[in-house]
């Protein structure tokens, strides 16, 4: 079952740590890849340092203010696209940075189109060993997925594109390890919020 808006329209850590276990799915050239995610970030307002949205609204960060539920992609290095999902109300700027996962094999199952029609779906199951399925980054994910800048701004509740599924796997709040965020040492204080969730899978 894909995740509704509900999902998103709510506190960005709970809906990070809510995350973590659900199926990032990507239609590509008649293909449906996926990822079982593993690890999240957390992004909030534009008093969190770290945040894209500190610098308040600009074309980049305009996807953050919006609808919850969409996709908020960028480019660094000038070669790694990242993926996050919009979080809260509308006119609040939080999103989820999705970090990580493990690729999953598909099986065939029965699901539901956006159409509200009987379809099949290649839905995955977990890969039963991390190996090349170690989709260890935000780069390494986007990259398995096919997922650029040209998802920046899909609507992950409504698209057949690119979406996010629940399963039934459930991740014990015991199981769920934090550390500070990776990589924002710019953000003085702020660096060192423990908002960097993640499962072994």
């Amino acid at each position: 079952m894909r995740l509704p808006r509900e999902f998103f329209a709510r506190d960005t850590h709970a809906a990070a740590k809510d995350l973590l276990g659900k199926l990032l799915v990507r239609q590509w050239r008649g293909k449906l890849l996926a990822a079982r995610i593993g690890e999240v970030e957390s992004y909030v307002g534009e008093n969190d340092r770290a945040c894209h949205a500190a610098r308040g609204l600009t074309p980049r960060t305009k996807v953050m203010f919006g609808e919850a539920g969409h996709a908020y992609v960028y480019l660094i290095y000038g070669m790694y696209h990242c993926l996050n999902i919009v979080t809260e109300r509308e006119g609040f700027p939080a999103a989820v940075l999705v970090r990580g996962g493990v690729a999953c094999p598909p099986t065939q199952v029965r699901g539901r189109s956006e159409e509200g029609g009987s379809r099949s779906y290649l839905t995955p199951t977990p890969s039963p060993t991390l190996g090349e399925g170690n989709l260890d980054g935000p780069g390494k994910l986007t990259r398995a997925l096919h997922i650029t800048r040209a998802q920046n701004g899909e609507d992950l509740v409504t698209s057949s594109r690119l979406f996010v599924a629940d399963d039934g796997v459930r991740i014990s709040p015991a199981g769920i390890l934090t550390t500070p965020r990776i990589g924002v040492d710019y953000a003085g204080e702020d660096a060192k919020l423990p908002w960097r969730y993640f499962i072994r899978l």
